[in-house]
C-alpha cells in the first residue's frame, strides 16, 4: 500500500513510519515540524525509495489537497495532534486549532480526494485517538467502546471533538473512517516532556524526579511496538466504521513505575544513592484523572491482536536505550 501518515516525525508516527516501511509499503509523511516532531526520529529511513516527506501544516487544506493528489495514497492513518496535557492547560487554543480545526480540515481534504477516486472501498482513513476522551475511573472496571465521553482536560477534550468528526464525515459522507482509542504508551524515540522518559533522564542526571500529587493515580501501559502493529492491524483488518480500544491490562500507580525506573537505574550506576530519593511531589495536575482502563476485547477477538511485551521486559529496554542515547535527547530538554 501507499499509506499517508500525519505527524510521521513524532513519537507514535515514526515508529508507524518505521513499520510500515520495513512492511514494503510506501509512506508519505506529513509533519509540520513543531516541538515534538523530530527528523532524527527518522534519521535511519530518510533516504529509503519507500520514504517520501512533506512538510505541512494538517490546518492547510490547500496544501493537504496538493499533497494527496500527487501522492495518490491508498489510506491515511491521522496521527498529527498536540498531546501533551500539561501544556493544552497552559496553551489550550493549540490544542483546538491543531485537533479539532486540523482534523476537520484533513478530513474535507481526504474526503474530497476519495469522492475523485470514485469512493474507493478499498481507501481507509485511520484517526489515532486516545483513552482520555472517556475520563477517569475509580479502582475497578474497564472502558468499552460504547462507553460514554466524558474528556476532562482540553487535551481529551479536543481529541473527543475530533472523534466526533470523523464519526459524522463516516455516517454522513460515507469515507471509509476507524478510529482507536490507545492507552499510555512508552518506548524509544518519546519526547522527554512525557512521565517515563522525564523519570530516566532525570534519574540519570540527578536531578528532581517528579511525581504529581500522592502519584497513586493509576494508568494502562502499552508498548510502541504493540501500538504499531495494533494500528496496522486495524488498518488491514478493521470494520469501516467502526472504534477499536487497544490496552494492554498492564496498570500501575504513577508512583510504582517511577520507582520501577529508579531500581532499574539504581542497577546501572551502582555505589550511588538510590535514585528514588529523587522523586519528588509536586501540586496535583489540575482536572487530573484517578485512573484510566480499557477493555481491549474487541481488537483481540476480532482482529486476533494481542499485546507481545510486558512492562518489566518493555521499561528495561527503554531505560537502556534513554541511557545509550543521550545525544538524541539532550537537545530536546530544553523544550520539555
Amino acid at each position: 500500500m501507499k499509506l499517508l501518515i500525519t505527524g510521521g516525525l513524532g513519537f507514535i508516527g515514526s515508529a508507524l513510519v518505521r513499520n510500515a516501511i520495513s512492511l514494503g509499503h510506501s509512506v508519505i509523511n506529513i509533519d509540520a515540524m513543531t516541538y515534538a516532531g523530530n527528523p532524527d526520529n527518522l534519521s535511519g529511513i530518510s533516504n529509503n525509495p519507500l520514504y517520501f516527506f512533506e512538510e505541512a501544516d494538517i490546518r492547510e487544506g490547500g496544501r493537504l489537497c496538493e499533497i494527496l493528489e500527487t501522492h495518490k495514497p491508498d489510506g491515511v492513518i491521522h496521527l498529527a495532534a498536540e498531546t501533551h496535557v500539561d501544556r493544552s492547560i497552559k496553551f489550550s487554543s493549540e490544542f483546538i486549532s491543531t485537533n479539532v480545526n486540523g482534523t476537520y480540515s484533513l478530513l474535507e481534504s481526504v474526503l474530497h480526494y476519495w469522492e475523485k477516486r470514485g469512493n474507493d472501498e478499498k481507501f481507509r482513513f485511520l484517526h489515532v485517538s486516545t483513552d482520555e476522551v472517556y475520563g477517569q475511573l475509580d479502582d475497578t472496571g474497564s472502558f468499552s467502546e460504547d462507553s460514554p465521553y466524558r474528556p476532562s482536560s482540553p487535551y481529551s477534550a479536543s481529541k473527543a471533538a475530533s472523534d466526533h468528526l470523523v464519526n459524522a464525515w463516516h455516517i454522513t459522507y460515507g469515507l471509509p473512517t476507524l478510529t482507536t482509542h490507545c492507552s499510555n504508551v512508552y518506548g524509544k524515540y518519546q519526547f522527554p516532556e512525557k512521565l517515563i522518559p522525564r523519570a530516566i533522564i532525570n534519574g540519570a542526571r540527578k536531578k528532581m524526579i517528579p511525581i504529581y500529587g500522592n502519584g497513586k493515580n493509576i494508568r494502562e501501559w502499552l508498548h510502541i511496538n504493540d501500538l504499531v502493529e495494533a494500528l496496522m492491524r486495524v488498518l488491514s483488518d478493521g470494520e469501516v466504521g467502526h472504534t477499536y480500544n487497544i490496552g494492554s491490562r498492564q496498570e500501575i500507580a504513577n508512583l510504582s513505575l517511577v520507582q520501577m525506573i529508579c531500581e532499574m537505574l539504581d542497577s546501572k550506576f551502582p555505589g550511588l544513592s538510590p535514585h528514588s530519593q529523587q522523586i519528588q511531589f509536586v501540586n496535583d495536575r489540575a482536572g487530573h484523572d484517578f485512573r484510566y482502563s480499557l477493555n481491549s476485547s474487541k481488537i483481540r477477538n476480532e482482529l486476533g491482536w494481542n499485546p507481545s511485551i510486558d512492562l518489566d521486559e518493555g521499561l528495561t529496554e527503554t531505560v537502556n536505550w534513554y541511557l545509550a542515547n543521550d545525544n538524541w535527547w539532550e537537545p530536546l530538554c530544553e523544550n520539555a
